[in-house]
């Protein structure tokens, strides 16, 4: 096939299942779009509810032929491995509580993994998902989408090259405010019942994400916190509203702050980071744009697809400077990322380059179980397992 003169070489899409992500699932629709954003994946199956019937109406709307829509993901398992023409990956969007058994599923019959976050909804899980994991054939990816931002892994870089000097502080913080007063639909019924989202609310929702960034972008790890955890609103059982302090390897000092009862917030992540040369701050809802500060030097910003952004970030970037990119574009990049991945491990050469795995999802899980057994403790500091 050609393109604008060029010869190029077509690559079949990798066949993708979906467990979860039905009807008015958020989450699904935004996997689905970011899925085939680049071309690399097409949707064949889907095991989309946790029943048959709206299972059944959520595939036929989204046009998978009725022989591969299943109303378990056990059922699409086992019948997928055994096609010729099976899924060769799955994404799971389901409650947190869900990750762990269907992973375990389709990583067990070699089909990989792409999952939402956290990895699972207990530690205990996310130890016995990383078990399952080093035992298959099949990659499990993480979607902490922030760090598919360009703009991120333009910090991340300069950071790794020294541009910072050695880190001393890292402040990131993840602000809502849907959830300050009680909610009865479908995204807040699960996110509320620690049944389904685990032990942490806040924490494990938007706190996971706060931390993954944190770590990304610094490249170092926390070794201890101490968390103090609330629940505003009457009668919720989980967290909505964290203060933590972090202790990284290496001896930075860290803060995160994860809320969903702050009023004026939407989705204002927010992450600084500082070292003996310099810092810098990015802004989940201004993405394009990195604020550095050389030390005794004038501030200034890097854009995306502007001048100082480096060559390695130019993959990650769609579009000329000055039109927004995003949310969408972000998890796009780490589903592309997949793709290679798949074909490259189809080739026999194995290379998750940045995409978040199993290292990252039980760093998360490991983060709000510390959380919640620190706030039990008066904030006590804890040591992450």
């Amino acid at each position: 096939m050609t393109i604008e003169g060029q010869d190029t070489d077509f690559v079949r899409p990798v066949r993708l299942g979906m467990v979860g992500g039905g009807k008015d699932a958020f989450i699904g629709a935004v996997h689905r779009i970011a899925a085939r954003l680049d071309g690399c994946f097409e949707l064949v199956a889907g095991a989309l509810s946790s029943t048959p019937e709206k299972a059944q109406e959520s595939g036929r709307a989204l046009g998978l032929k009725p022989d591969r829509i299943y109303g378990s993901f056990e059922d699409m398992a086992k019948r997928e491995a055994r096609l010729k023409d099976g899924i060769e990956a799955v994404a799971i969007v389901t409650p947190n509580h869900v990750h762990y058994p269907a992973a375990k599923a389709f990583l067990k019959r070699g089909i990989h993994v792409i999952c939402d976050k956290p990895m699972t909804s207990t530690l205990a899980d996310a130890k016995r998902l990383a078990k399952a994991a080093e035992a298959s054939s099949g990659l499990f990816v993480l979607t902490h989408n922030y760090t598919g931002y360009p703009m991120v892994r333009q910090a991340r870089e300069m950071v790794e090259k020294g541009a910072l000097g050695t880190i001393r502080v890292v402040q990131v913080e993840y602000a809502q405010d849907w959830l300050t007063v009680e909610q009865t639909n479908k995204q807040a019924d699960w996110r509320t019942d620690p049944a389904r989202s685990g032990a942490g609310g806040a924490t494990g929702d938007i706190g996971t994400h706060a931390h993954n960034l944190a770590c990304f972008v610094s490249g170092l790890r926390v070794e201890r916190l101490a968390a103090d955890l609330q629940s505003f609103v009457p009668g919720r059982q989980v967290d909505d509203n964290g203060h933590v302090m972090l202790r990284f390897a290496g001896g930075a000092k860290g803060m995160l702050w994860c809320s969903q009862v702050a009023p004026g917030n939407e989705n204002n992540l927010k992450l600084r980071v500082y070292g003996d040369k310099g810092g810098l701050e990015w802004h989940q809802e201004n993405p394009n744009y990195l604020h550095v500060s050389p030390f005794g030097e004038p501030p200034h910003v890097i854009t995306r697809g502007g001048a100082g952004m480096s060559g390695t970030v130019a993959p990650a970037t769609r579009i000329p400077p000055g039109h927004p990119e995003g949310y969408l574009e972000g998890f796009a990049n780490l589903y592309k990322e997949a793709a290679d991945a798949i074909r490259s491990h189809q080739a026999g050469k194995t290379s998750m380059g940045l995409l978040p795995g199993i290292r990252e999802g039980l760093d998360g899980v490991r983060f709000v179980d510390a959380c919640v057994r620190s706030s039990a403790k008066k904030a006590a500091w804890i040591e992450l397992e």
